[in-house]
């Protein structure tokens, strides 16, 4: 359970500090089982579709066909994000969570349910498609809520490291399903594209119901309750934002761009990279990717207090310089074949250079924007980033190492021009980190 911190529990009644504890251990545990579901999706999409959905296309045009699908869910987002940004502004942050939950969860269930290629034919992967946009729908929502939920029942100094709770749920839930999805590739290829892969979906839904219980049990953020009094609820929040708030819009997006193109990178296309160009590898690759994010598990938190510190620019800037320069070192190292250096290479890229991209984002993209624009804002900027970046990274990535015939240099630059725009974009964006946001 997720504690205040010293310097908070002195200023806190017991009441506060159990409403505290519970907001930002929902807003981990609803993000954890919602970057379950849509990472279980990335690794299904990279290993298992291509054979399951598209077997009558080559390999490569399988995989190219498969990550299209995947994508799917990044256009979503989105529109995911208007609509739950809005309903979020206007109804409050702890029900619209409810609904993302609730419609995540049944998206990835169903997806576990859907008949092969072989058994329906073309109306399989319509399916599929069209579940995965409900997923994209989801997330859209999903991910603005849980950051005000932790950063609105936060305090001013710690707002930080209240909301890398929220970003915490992204490395976990893809930690979870990776090793979900590793578990049942021991029982062998027959059994993965069998029930193996069924399973994992599955196993979403008692997820689900357990983010659901804890869910319900916590309060209103007090920021909105405020808002909520005062008569400040936005009538319309989106026409607001875009109205008045149109560049903080574009400063999150800027942000984004670079540490979710190479997330999706690291998480996706480098496993169909390794089981494309890496013979005997994929294995390797999964396990020091699974490594890597259960060290950002525990650096996230330490980042965003950092941010508190130091400032968000400060952390997010070095996070952004170091990746510019280390996606080329990262596909250098997964050349080599050299399992140390392939491990090294999760480690650093996924466990420390990500996190410092990540960590601070909740706080910062909360900070930008006023309370009763706040979950539109910061959702809306965030979901419109995903399908220009991290939802067609690896299809780009796919793209561009068939052109550099099976090498990966035109890829890591693609990525590196994305880590310049959002490391230039941090640096003209004003700092946010001793802002009081209660009394907007």
């Amino acid at each position: 359970m997720v504690s205040p911190t010293p310097a908070e529990t002195a200023r806190l009644s017991h009441s506060e500090r159990v409403e505290l504890r519970k907001a930002v251990f929902s807003a981990f545990m609803g993000t954890v089982v919602e970057w379950y579901d849509f990472f279980l999706y990335g690794t299904a999409a990279a290993l298992v579709f291509p054979h399951l959905f598209f077997p009558d296309s080559s390999p490569q045009s399988g995989t190219m066909k498969s990550f299209a699908t995947y994508a799917v869910g990044f256009v979503g987002r989105p529109i995911g994000s208007i609509v739950f940004g809005h309903l979020g502004d206007k109804l409050g942050r702890k029900v619209t969570l409810v609904w993302t939950l609730s419609l995540m969860g049944g998206a990835t269930f169903l997806i576990g349910c859907l008949p092969s290629y072989a058994t329906a034919g073309v109306i399989a992967p319509i399916l599929l498609v069209v579940l995965r946009f409900g997923q994209g729908l989801a997330i859209g929502g999903e991910w603005g809520g849980a950051a005000l939920l932790a950063v609105e029942h936060g305090h001013k100094r710690s707002r930080g490291w209240y909301g890398s709770f929220a970003q915490i749920g992204v490395p976990i839930g893809m930690l979870l399903a990776n090793a979900v999805f590793a578990l049942m590739a021991l029982g062998g290829d027959s059994f993965l594209l069998g029930w193996g892969w069924r399973l994992s979906f599955w196993f979403g839904i008692v997820l689900t119901i357990i983010g659901l219980v804890i869910r319900k049990r916590v309060s209103e953020t007090p920021l909105f309750q405020k808002a909520t009094r005062t008569g400040a609820v936005a009538r319309n929040p989106l026409g607001e934002v875009l109205r008045t708030h149109w560049r903080k819009v574009l400063t999150v997006i800027g942000t984004r761009v670079a540490e979710n193109a190479g997330f999706f990178v690291f998480s996706v296309f480098a496993l169909s990279y390794a089981d494309a160009h890496l013979p005997g590898m994929r294995n390797t690759v999964l396990y020091a990717l699974l490594c890597g994010a259960a060290l950002e598990g525990c650096v996230v938190p330490l980042l965003g207090a950092l941010s508190d510190r130091w400032g968000r620019r400060a952390v997010l800037m070095a996070g952004n310089g170091l990746y510019t320069v280390g996606i080329f070192w990262f596909f250098w190292a997964l050349d080599t074949r050299s399992p140390v250096l392939i491990w090294l290479a999760m480690l650093s890229m996924v466990g420390l250079v990500h996190s410092a991209m990540y960590a601070p984002q909740a706080a910062f993209f909360a900070e930008l924007f006023p309370t009763h624009l706040r979950y539109s804002g910061a959702s809306l900027g965030y979901g419109l980033a995903t399908p220009l970046a991290g939802g067609l990274a690896p299809l780009i990535s796919t793209y561009l190492v068939d052109k550099g015939g099976g090498t990966p240099w035109l890829c890591a630059s693609y990525l590196a021009i994305l880590g310049a725009i959002s490391f230039f974009t941090v640096a003209f964006a004003r700092e946010t980190h001793s802002k009081d946001i209660s009394t907007e």
